[in-house]
């Protein structure tokens, strides 16, 4: 059932999982079977699925409805990964003009693929008419419309080519698009500049990792059609940042409103950080020889020795090598069981915030670990002197904080 899943997974989001952190041996023990499940739940939660209250004992237990539940979600994302602009612009052509485009880009993959049913169904009735049913187009039932084209000749049919990644995309923004969803809150995230914009997602979110912070009274369920009820959430989620003490400044609850990228990533980034409870921080994540994963290898390794094979870690010295160390990282980090959101291009581009927030969540893990489960290998000297060297240095929060004020005077 395992190798099945992750096989799935890496056809859905393909380089999800490395299968070098995979235990593979041919009789496995209790514990290696639970990091190889482990390993798959983060892997599925880091590509989008929602796996609140499923855990791996669900898996071992070979509970069907569970199981189902996860394969289902991950097989969705794969159908449905190409509906949208940014991978596929030709979708523009189902809207006239522009405003049009902005409500496009906010609908979920399944209400684009009904626009293009219906496009579809007027096209055919234009260019094939010998094909097209006219009843199709008088429909009214979404079903009844399918299952009267559904003796049109297939071949009519052009699926989407998946192009290259926009650069509009970027990585941070899919990395907070799939934490958000891993909260596993109502509201599904399909493109955080605009599903944010109404303020309701983000309340939820703040909700899940400070429980009790957000004033239900006072906010405004979606649908929201009047836009002065967006910018009231929007307000309660500023304020109820400068009360975590996240650096806001010029940051409004319009600002978010009209979709504003760079604000928008900048409170992500601080309530990411929130969430991790990365208030220990390293020194400095700006030193490139980061990039060759080694230290993060190091950092996984002293948490639990036996978790990293050596001898499937490269040098680090040509951009492929970094590139594997990344992967690994990654996929073993899961396997112990942190939820972490970036991608290897993250590691071996030295991303500060990201690397900030995979560090954080290694030591998160182990910090929740009982004293006497933790690993053997490490003195208690050795342990606490590590501990204390990470905790007790200090991120250059001036120049994040620096960054922040910039993103926020733009």
């Amino acid at each position: 059932m395992f190798l099945g899943c992750s096989k799935l997974i890496n056809v859905a989001v393909p380089g999800t999982i490395d299968e070098r952190a995979i235990n593979t041996k041919r009789v496995l023990n209790p514990w290696e079977r639970n990091e190889n499940h482990t390993l798959c739940l983060n892997s599925a939660k880091a590509v989008g699925c929602t796996v609140v209250n499923i855990g791996t004992q669900d898996f071992i237990e070979g509970r069907r409805h569970l199981v189902l539940g996860v394969i289902s979600q991950i097989i969705k994302i794969q159908l449905l990964a190409d509906l949208n602009l940014k991978k596929t612009p030709q979708l523009v052509e189902l809207v006239d003009d522009s405003k049009d485009v902005e409500e496009l880009m906010s609908l979920p993959p399944e209400k684009i693929l009904l626009r293009m049913q219906r496009l579809y169904a007027h096209l055919l009735n234009v260019l094939a008419p010998e094909h097209s049913k006219p009843s199709a187009l008088a429909a009214k039932n979404t079903l009844e419309r399918e299952q009267r084209m559904g003796s049109q000749p297939k071949s009519r049919y052009r699926s989407l080519k998946t192009s290259p990644d926009d650069a509009i995309i970027s990585r941070e923004e899919r990395a907070f698009r799939f934490w958000i969803n891993s909260l596993g809150h109502s509201t599904y995230i399909n493109n955080v500049f605009e599903d944010l914009r109404n303020g309701w997602a983000l309340l939820e979110s703040l909700d899940k990792i400070s429980p009790g912070i957000v004033n239900w009274k006072i906010a405004n369920k979606p649908p929201i059609k009047m836009p002065f009820r967006k910018v009231e959430n929007c307000n309660q989620v500023v304020k109820i940042g400068k009360q975590l003490k996240f650096s806001l400044v010029n940051i409004a609850g319009n600002d978010i409103v009209q979709g504003n990228k760079k604000l928008i990533l900048a409170y992500l980034w601080q309530l990411m950080r929130q969430q991790t409870g990365s208030q220990s921080c390293m020194k400095s994540f700006k030193d490139k020889s980061l990039s060759d994963g080694i230290f993060f290898l190091e950092l996984l390794s002293s948490v639990q020795p036996r978790v990293v094979n050596w001898s499937l870690v490269t040098k680090g010295v040509t951009d492929e090598e970094k590139k594997m160390n990344a992967s690994y990282i990654i996929s073993i980090a899961r396997k112990l069981g942190c939820s972490i959101f970036l991608l290897p291009e993250d590691i071996t581009e030295v991303n500060q915030k990201m690397i900030l927030t995979l560090t954080a969540s290694i030591m998160y893990w182990f910090l929740k670990q009982p004293v006497e489960d933790r690993p053997s290998a490490i003195s208690d000297s050795e342990s606490s002197s590590q501990l204390e060297t990470i905790s007790n240095s200090t991120l250059d929060d001036s120049a994040s904080e620096s960054s922040m004020e910039e993103n926020g005077n733009l």
